[in-house]
């Protein structure tokens, strides 16, 4: 492994990156950091493309309790660095473990370069061993190797970037109501029916026979339509049309008083009332009354994940999620377009339609900031 440091154009320039408050996600500023000498048994990456979804402002809200703002620690405590998946190559190490140029997909900050403390590199990956990181989930501290990962195709990064971490996600609601025999529940109501994380649940569950319903806006309703892939499509003013069968409520909106609506519509027949989202993250509940059963829970993706790992072991699970994506990942280019945001303006851009709730549902963000040359 080559472990000495090499020139590369990044290493001349300030990093750039977009931080938001961590109290108030409309707040965002950019920052060229001061150029950071490594340590030993460093690595620095060269950001060369990150993905923005929605689930990245939940990342945002879920910041503090699940431990988000932690990944990529600011000296301002204030400010934070959302989360990104994207693509990377080393370009300077003083580990043994990562040699120049290879190409990792993992967590990223919203900037054009990030500094990682490898530990032991395996035949796939290696984790951030860093000391701020510790404690964290193991997905989240993971970084793949392009050159040995069975999902990589480096015709498909856009793809690997937008879908993967989404379609992790759905798999594992998929596989926790599964794990749970669907709560004796007939069918699962799924909210933000237009986003990929209810998208890619929806098609899973689809395949098992599980009756799905998306829950969608007006503006939304034809495109979650020509999907097909929910047994039925409903708009959020209309929850009082659900049949009341035994249900499952998958809460990707996050909407406090579409929650309401639906556990009061569903009272007596909801089994199971599971938060994974916050695509509505700004939006205020205005009943405060306390909430018919049951009480909302939580799905944190990793836990599940360790569970089956323990119970499959490793390659029975990294099998049974890579064919499940290899099918949606193909059947999602029937419908997908990808949009390339490159500087500060655009990104700054995509987040803000991010943000606001309103992005089209038909569109996958690709982002890229540069380096601001050092003067």
């Amino acid at each position: 492994m080559e472990s000495v440091r090499k020139s590369h154009p990044s290493l001349k320039a300030r990093p750039m990156t977009l931080e938001t408050n961590r109290t108030d996600l409309s707040s965002t500023r950019f920052v060229a950091d001061a150029h950071e000498e490594l340590a030993p048994g460093q690595c620095r990456l060269h950001v060369e493309h990150f993905a923005l979804t929605t689930n990245n402002i939940t990342y945002g809200v879920f910041g503090d309790m699940l431990r988000y703002w932690d990944v990529f620690p600011t000296s301002d405590s204030g400010w934070g660095r959302i989360p990104t998946w994207g693509f990377a190559k080393v370009v300077e190490s003083t580990s043994d473990e990562l040699p120049i140029g290879e190409r990792l997909f993992g967590f990223l900050p919203m900037s054009s370069e990030t500094i990682i403390t490898p530990g032991k590199v395996d035949e796939r990956g290696v984790s951030d061993v860093a000391a701020h990181r510790v404690g964290l989930a193991g997905a989240y501290n993971r970084y793949q190797r392009c050159s040995t990962d069975p999902v990589y195709d480096a015709h498909r990064e856009p793809q690997q970037m937008v879908l993967y971490p989404l379609f992790f996600t759905s798999f594992v609601i998929d596989d926790f109501l599964l794990d749970n025999e669907d709560f004796a529940a007939t069918q699962a109501v799924v909210s933000s029916a237009s986003s990929k994380t209810a998208i890619g649940f929806a098609q899973l569950a689809k395949k098992r026979g599980l009756k799905t319903v998306g829950l969608t806006s007006e503006g939304n309703r034809e495109f979650v339509e020509s999907l097909n892939v929910y047994s039925e499509v409903v708009t959020y003013d209309a929850v009082d049309s659900i049949a009341k069968s035994p249900a499952v409520y998958v809460d990707i909106a996050g909407n406090q008083d579409l929650l309401r609506a639906v556990h009061t519509h569903l009272d007596g027949v909801l089994n199971h009332s599971m938060v994974v989202g916050n695509t509505n993250w700004n939006h205020k509940a205005t009943d405060t009354r306390a909430l018919p059963a049951p009480t909302p829970e939580f799905l944190f993706a990793p836990s599940q994940i360790a569970k089956r790992t323990k119970e499959w072991g490793r390659d029975e699970l990294d099998q049974r999620i890579g064919s499940a994506w290899k099918n949606y990942s193909e059947w999602c280019d029937t419908w997908l377009e990808f949009s390339q945001a490159v500087g500060n303006e655009d990104v700054l851009g995509v987040y803000e339609t991010l943000r606001s709730g309103q992005p089209d549902p038909k569109l996958g963000y690709i982002c890229s900031l540069p380096s601001e040359e050092a003067k």
